[in-house]
């Protein structure tokens, strides 16, 4: 019998915070609200904190910078993974048997000063 859970857009969270508003305005309990947005009441006081002041346009941007930021983080992972995969191939450690990478590797260690 769980109830289904549905995921919000922020401009829909405070299409319902303003709907709330006006119908605890008009002096309908907290409860009787909640049902009628089909949200819980800790789902409206959760919404209430997150999104309190927002307007829907505000709302929007936050979307917008959380994708935003979201895809800087991923390329930043990826500039990472580039960089160091660019650094063992710098190292000579692609492609070459262990034994034969250490090797050079200690040979070229060796030619190069401190």
């Amino acid at each position: 019998m769980g109830h289904r859970r549905r995921r919000h857009t922020p401009e829909q969270i405070i299409r319902k915070l303003r709907e709330a508003d006006r119908l605890l305005g008009e002096g309908q309990e907290v409860a009787a609200v909640a049902k009628q947005l089909e949200v819980s009441e800790q789902t409206l006081h959760r919404w209430r904190q997150r999104y309190g002041g927002l307007k829907a346009a505000d709302a929007k941007r936050l979307r917008e910078l959380e994708r935003e930021n979201a895809k800087l983080k991923r390329m930043v992972a990826e500039q990472l993974l580039e960089n160091q995969g660019l650094e063992e191939i710098a190292r000579g450690n692609v492609g070459t048997p262990v034994a034969q990478s250490r090797g050079r590797a200690h040979a070229a260690g060796a030619a190069l000063p401190d």
